[in-house]
């Protein structure tokens, strides 16, 4: 078990995240006394940052701590997807990503991911059997991918936890301290 104050999170995204998914999440999980670090694959289109989506325009830039390829699920306790349309979608057809995610989902490490960041948990074969929620207009991709879709703010399922949409954050931030501070979690595979 690790208390959030000493936990390492950290968040995947790359251009196009919905800017209140990558932004809330990381200004409260540091505000908890976590350590946060944000990856990206090395595609973006600004060396060292990403550029998030601010519900109808480009938004504010995220600074990039290190690539994707560089890191290590046991250097984490966590790990968190936002959102967005573009930022999942981009994040799903890279294989060093879906590696990634494959990797912490079999570590039993807590996963997160709001929005459409459950498209990467699908790519993943993260969700097969499990009780899972997004954003709805992905609702059919989650239940063809063999997970049971709801439509609830937040859903835990054996540590992989999931929310809906900016409304939900503080919900959604919660669950994952809490599954963080359960510890690892005995998971049966999904795929």
């Amino acid at each position: 078990m690790t208390a959030i104050k000493d936990a390492k999170i950290l968040i995947v995204a790359t251009d196009g995240f919905e800017q209140s998914e990558l932004i809330g999440p990381l200004t409260q999980l540091k505000g908890l006394g976590a350590t946060v670090h944000v990856a990206a694959p090395e595609t973006t289109r600004e060396p060292g940052k990403i550029r998030g989506w601010n519900e109808k325009d480009w938004g504010d830039t995220v600074p990039v701590d290190k690539p994707v390829a560089s890191v290590s699920v046991d250097d984490y306790d966590a790990l968190v997807i936002p959102g967005g349309q573009i930022n999942p979608d981009v994040l799903r057809v890279d294989q060093t990503v879906v590696a990634l995610v494959r990797a912490f989902v079999d570590s039993g490490k807590t996963v997160a991911a709001i929005c459409h960041g459950p498209w990467v948990l699908v790519e993943a074969g993260a969700v097969k059997g499990r009780r899972i929620t997004s954003y709805h207009s992905i609702r059919t991709d989650v239940i063809n991918a063999g997970g049971h879709w709801v439509d609830e703010p937040v859903v835990a399922d054996e540590g992989i936890v999931t929310s809906r949409k900016p409304d939900d954050i503080d919900a959604f931030v919660k669950k994952i301290v809490e599954e963080i501070g359960e510890g690892r979690h005995d998971r049966r595979h999904a795929a």
